[in-house]
């Protein structure tokens, strides 16, 4: 699902983020876990289930998104 910037939330990035900038945000809601870029913080927001959060982070841990 891709929606609006929704009011603000409790984002923050992983503990591996580095200072190049190029980092995703998380925010962790009552039924969502929402995505977005950093550098981008009124764009787009995409959001999962936390079952397909799990998921996706189960597959890049896989490779399963490697070109």
């Amino acid at each position: 699902m891709n929606t609006p910037n929704p009011a603000p939330d409790a984002w923050f990035k992983s503990t591996y983020s580095q200072a190049q900038g190029e980092c995703v945000e998380v925010a962790f809601r009552a039924r969502t876990v929402a995505a977005r870029d950093s550098k981008d913080m009124n764009g787009p927001v995409l959001e999962f289930t936390p079952q397909g959060w799990t998921d996706f982070l189960d597959g890049l841990d896989a490779g399963d998104f490697r070109p």
